[in-house]
């Protein structure tokens, strides 16, 4: 089991961090600054503020007060150095691999990653020069030869989005750093309430804050933390691309956060009842949950995470497409949507939500078969969860 957060406690620093402090008018809530410059009398202190030699606020595409809150809470749950955030999760990660790579770079990665993140590997990275190669996800001795090979970047994912498999970050931590090479973590599954990449070996974990840590569905935002000088590299790139972090939705998304140690504590148990229920189903073929003792990466997860999270993704047997759609509408205690990590469980098939731009071949060759259903389970009773999934699945 990785280390646990040093910052008091989790529970403590989702509440307090980024917030012990006093606010305008002694507001005991971090307010929205909507500003969008801000002034100063002496020209001295303002200069020094921009070139980033004394703390401070210039202008609200740079830095905000409400963000800057909302990643300082961030940066000491996942225990790093600095931090930074965008206006999507995208958002983060194309600041991230635009902002350290150049022509002729090399990255390094498997070929589950988030469908969003793939199109960047072999769409646009690859009009810049920069090479992608994505291995097998769960053959670790094939992607530690391409690292090896050498590359200047290692991108991981993991618990993989859906089908939840799992890599050893430690392991492939230290292979990245045999090579000289920078190490990234996508950790959005998992928050950092069940892992911490850093603590692993990880020189960058990354979040879609719009998932777990906001956890309300009504925010989208990015962030990625930790050491300082790959943070500046990534900040200074998205200040001039300008993909900001809106104040309004790092309030929300802070706000969200103060619940956060309980929401997953709760979405942990229930992915776990919920995947074990579908495992022992007639009219389930496969689950993937690392929780379960039968996933193929259960052993690594059980080392490096305190919790498995509330992401689980499950084929029909013998179901095909048509099986998903007359499935999904008869569920009565779930979205039917383009999003997980909320308060309320979500489901969707792969081909409308994580791999929407791939086609069903590009599916297939990952793994994903066309009965595939990911299930990110809300904070419901289990029991109404179990009831509503035994209905749904016995009207196919």
């Amino acid at each position: 089991m990785s280390k646990p957060i040093s910052y008091k406690s989790a529970s403590t620093a989702c509440i307090w961090g980024g917030e012990e402090r006093s606010w305008m008018d002694r507001a005991t809530q971090v307010p929205v600054v909507h500003s969008v410059a801000f002034g100063y009398e002496d020209v001295d202190e303002w200069q020094a503020v921009a070139l980033g030699k004394a703390p401070g606020h210039i202008y609200g595409r740079n830095t905000n007060p409400t963000v800057a809150a909302f990643e300082e809470k961030v940066r000491l749950l996942e225990g790093a150095e600095a931090v930074t955030s965008a206006a999507t999760g995208m958002g983060i990660i194309s600041s991230a691999l635009f902002g350290l790579l150049k022509p002729g770079d090399r990255v390094v990665s498997v070929k589950d990653t988030y469908g969003g993140t793939s199109v960047l590997f072999q769409e646009f990275l690859p009009r810049f020069g920069i090479e992608a190669v994505l291995c097998d996800t769960v053959d670790h001795e094939a992607i530690e030869r391409e690292i090896a090979a050498g590359c200047q970047l290692v991108y991981l994912e993991t618990p993989t989005n859906p089908t939840a498999k799992i890599l050893d970050i430690a392991r492939l931590s230290a292979a990245g750093k045999q090579a000289g090479a920078m190490v990234v973590v996508d950790n959005t599954f998992a928050t950092p309430i069940n892992q911490n990449p850093l603590s692993l070996g990880a020189d960058l974990v990354l979040h879609s804050a719009t998932k777990f840590l906001g956890g309300h569905a009504d925010a989208l935002g990015g962030v990625i933390c930790g050491a300082r000088p790959l943070v500046e590299q990534i900040y200074h790139f998205r200040e001039i691309n300008g993909a900001t972090l809106h104040p309004m939705a790092a309030y929300f998304l802070l706000r969200g956060m103060k619940t956060l140690a309980l929401r997953i504590e709760r979405q942990n148990a229930n992915a776990l009842a919920v995947a074990r229920f579908l495992e022992g189903h007639p009219k389930v073929e496969t689950v993937h949950y690392p929780g379960l003792e039968s996933h193929p990466g259960h052993e690594i997860a059980a080392r490096q995470m305190r919790g498995f999270g509330g992401m689980l993704s499950f084929s029909l047997k013998g179901g095909d497409f048509e099986d998903v759609k007359r499935f999904l509408p008869r569920l009565k205690h779930a979205h039917a949507a383009a999003n997980l990590g909320a308060v309320e469980t979500t489901v969707g098939p792969p081909a409308t939500t994580s791999h929407v731009e791939c086609t069903a071949e590009q599916r297939a060759a990952l793994g994903i078969s066309e009965s595939l259903i990911r299930y990110s389970t809300g904070i419901e009773d289990p029991d109404d969860l179990i009831a509503d999934l035994t209905q749904a699945l016995a009207s196919l």
